[in-house]
């Protein structure tokens, strides 16, 4: 018995530490330097190497004393093995500035590299500079590549089964989120003191994730491609919450 629960141990131990990696490396960027200043309308391009073991979403982000900054940045299709790739934003408007550039995989918050650079917005026009050639190849088979992707999605039929999946998945989003939100709300109006606090805690928590995909994709309609997950994990956790704090209302008698 205690041989089989060692090997359970082990087990779930080395399936856990398997976890898939994912790697990067800046290669170039352009305008190339340090500091950069970037013209109005410029986007600032990094030439990305990516070696990775599971399919996964490359994104690049600019930051400025640990706060994103409002800007546009690049989409991402979904890469496997090793290769190279575009990471690029731009700035919304003059005088923004940039002290680091954060380049997360997944769906947009495992972070997984940085890469140091201070970037300044200007108001004045770009020089007419040409682009070097990583940059040129590179934009080229991503539009391609991304041309392929939608004409290969719009071509696929779709089937019965995946509307049946998608309906249901979209269902379980919006009975999370209501429910996420709509439990605590009972349990404020009818508890008292310290319990309607507690209860208030997961609204917040609701309400500022909702929020939060609302600002942030109103600047850059890309940071949130995942949101339908988002709602599931936090109305998940906020349900999870109420039904904690009523198994524990009820473990201390508390009056309703």
């Amino acid at each position: 018995m205690h041989k089989s629960i060692a090997i359970l141990l082990f087990t779930l131990a080395f399936t856990g530490g398997a976890r898939a990696a994912t790697e990067v490396r800046v290669l170039a960027t352009y305008p190339a330097g340090n500091p950069v200043t970037l013209a109005s309308n410029q986007t600032f391009y990094l030439h990305i190497a990516y070696t990775t073991d599971e399919p996964v979403r490359i994104w690049a982000r600019p930051f400025y004393r640990g706060q994103e900054v409002t800007a546009g940045s690049n989409p991402s299709r979904s890469y496997t093995g090793s290769g190279e790739t575009l990471g690029w934003f731009f700035f919304m408007e003059p005088g923004q500035q940039v002290d680091e550039i954060r380049i997360t995989a997944g769906d947009g918050t495992r972070l997984i590299a940085t890469y140091a650079v201070r970037i300044t917005g200007s108001d004045r026009p770009a020089a007419s500079t040409s682009k070097p050639d990583w940059l040129v190849t590179l934009s080229e088979r991503e539009e391609r590549l991304q041309r392929e992707d939608f004409e290969k999605r719009a071509s696929t039929p779709v089937t019965v089964g995946d509307m049946v999946l998608f309906g249901g998945f979209m269902l379980a989003v919006l009975a999370l989120g209501i429910g996420g939100i709509a439990g605590p709300l009972w349990a404020i109006r009818r508890w008292r003191g310290g319990w309607r606090v507690a209860a208030a805690v997961p609204v917040v928590m609701m309400l500022f994730v909702v929020l939060r995909i609302v600002v942030d994709t109103a600047g850059d309609p890309t940071s949130h491609n995942l949101w339908p997950f988002e709602i599931l994990q936090v109305g998940a956790l906020s349900l999870v919450v109420i039904g904690v704090l009523l198994a524990a209302r009820k473990f201390f008698g508390a009056e309703t």
